[in-house]
């Protein structure tokens, strides 16, 4: 397939409305909650963990495309996220493994890119697609390590000055304050749908909220995230009684933070290394480098 045939140099956002790939022209469908089960045959057949009520939570908050062939058969997918007037984060970035060398997955990419001009974006890119954002002018900035595993009852860990409780509706404003600048946009509708979802623990100092864990069904069994906290033992403390809540459970939790310390926590508390994606972005890696950081994502395609 040639480049003139996808409309798609790394640098083109006016991406052809249709693409022929074989003997079958595939069109891009806006993503709409209807298409939730052809959302969902596309990711099982790329092996990834999500359950419909995963899918649900996505597509009501992000927009998208899902191309599909002739025949009906989905082909592929992308979303974005927007975060204020400035920010969007792309994700659910699936293409069907045998049209990943026919631009299935650029010409996906550029319809979001197109839709979201103007904004800095981020991504977490699988290895499969690296080269992909890359060539699109994303740039790497980070490693998020996926740690998973069935969780073990471990030990309450202490984090001197902080004292760490369940969370409460009345902690939501400081909540949203620590959330904003550890993640670099406010991102309203994500933490009211995440709250609606999720339990969680928040640290205090003083008797502000200086740091939260959220935690919510997801794929296989239960995703701790978003996590933002000062530093490892503070982590450590607002993780340690949601993990021992799933004791015996399978867990997931999704870090930037390459820290020794941490990774060795999660490791004995069960969720050891899986895998690895890389976060890219398009503009200034928006993340607090310092203070109240993000520990914990809530998901790869959320950030």
């Amino acid at each position: 397939m040639g480049q003139n045939e996808a409309g798609m140099a790394a640098g083109d956002h006016n991406p052809l409305p249709r693409l022929r790939i074989d003997a079958y022209e595939t069109s891009a469908k806006p993503l709409r909650m209807a298409q939730r089960r052809l959302l969902h045959e596309l990711t099982v057949g790329v092996l990834w963990p999500h359950r419909p009520r995963d899918l649900d939570l996505f597509l009501s908050l992000g927009q998208g495309y899902l191309a599909v062939d002739e025949i009906g058969r989905p082909v592929g997918s992308a979303m974005y996220f927007l975060t204020g007037e400035d920010f969007a984060m792309l994700g659910m970035m699936v293409t069907v493994p045998r049209l990943q060398a026919r631009g299935a997955g650029k010409w996906l990419l550029q319809r979001v890119m197109a839709d979201c001009a103007g904004r800095d974006l981020r991504l977490s890119a699988t290895h499969s697609g690296y080269r992909l954002y890359a060539a699109a002018g994303f740039r790497p900035v980070g490693i998020i390590r996926q740690q998973q595993g069935i969780a073990r009852d471990i030990a309450p860990v202490h984090a001197p000055g902080i004292l760490v409780r369940d969370l409460r509706a009345d902690d939501e404003a400081g909540l949203r304050a620590l959330d904003a600048t550890a993640y670099g946009a406010t991102r309203t509708r994500v933490l009211d749908a995440l709250l609606r979802l999720s339990t969680g623990t928040v640290a205090l100092r003083d008797g502000a909220v200086c740091g939260f864990a959220l935690q919510r069904d997801f794929g296989k069994g239960r995703m701790i995230g978003p996590v933002i906290a000062e530093g490892d033992a503070m982590a450590k403390a607002l993780v340690a009684p949601l993990i021992r809540a799933n004791a015996g459970g399978f867990t997931r939790l999704d870090t930037p933070v390459d820290s020794e310390g941490f990774l060795s926590f999660l490791a004995d508390a069960g969720l050891v290394a899986f895998d690895t994606v890389t976060e890219m972005c398009i503009g200034p890696h928006r993340r607090a480098t310092e203070g109240a950081v993000t520990y914990g994502l809530a998901s790869h395609s959320l950030g």
